[in-house]
């Protein structure tokens, strides 16, 4: 049983390759919603946070203000990437995030994707793979294939970079907002002029990301 409030560590089993040890957040007034009224939210860390100790994940990010008892108006689910595998090829995850939304009754039109660094750059991937299944994105500091982009088009994105990057260069965000412009697609960009690679610290205090994604449904 999980406390109302809190967050409890989790195992879920998928039937594919790969099974993924997360954390999971459950504030107090969802506990009593009802089937596909939950809303969920998927957080992807980045590659620090990797391995088979799931206190890491608390580091940075969402996780983190949960950890220092900040409670949200959806559910979390944040899986650990294993130490040798990067979010962008790692087997099993759209199966993992969809079992998820069974397991945790969520509803399947208000699925979220966020992700810092490497977590950015598995967003794009998610999305990229199966853009139909998420009702929006917010990936930071990532990046993903241009190729790909018209599958995005019609997909809510919000994207975040320091323009100051020096790890995984702005540029790459960029590119990504251009692509889906390109296609038909209107992309939110938000490039801070002063952060380095840590764009995501100030993404997640900002309240309004939070009103934005919870404003996005997917349709059907």
């Amino acid at each position: 049983m999980i406390p109302a409030g809190g967050s409890q560590a989790l195992r879920l089993d998928v039937t594919v390759q790969a099974t993924y040890r997360y954390l999971f957040h459950e504030p107090a007034p969802l506990a009593s919603a009802g089937a596909d009224e939950r809303p969920l939210v998927v957080f992807l860390h980045g590659k620090g946070e990797r391995g088979d100790d799931l206190q890491l994940i608390e580091r940075h990010g969402l996780t983190r203000l949960i950890a220092e008892g900040r409670s949200f108006p959806f559910l979390v689910v944040s899986p650990q990437c294993p130490e040798s595998e990067y979010w962008s090829d790692a087997p099993g995850l759209p199966e993992f995030v969809a079992g998820a939304v069974t397991r945790h009754r969520a509803d399947p039109r208000r699925v979220y994707l966020t992700g810092l660094s490497m977590g950015g750059f598995g967003v794009w991937s998610l999305a990229q793979r199966h853009p139909e299944r998420y009702a929006a994105i917010l990936p930071i500091c990532g990046g993903g294939d241009v190729r790909w982009a018209p599958r995005l088009r019609n997909l809510p994105a919000w994207v975040f970079h320091g323009a100051k990057d020096t790890v995984i260069p702005p540029q790459r965000s960029v590119e990504m907002v251009d692509a889906i412009k390109v296609a038909g697609g209107a992309p939110r960009f938000t490039l801070y002029p002063d952060a380095a690679h840590d764009s995501w610290t100030e993404t997640y205090a900002n309240p309004e990301i939070y009103t934005w994604l919870l404003a996005q449904r997917r349709a059907g």
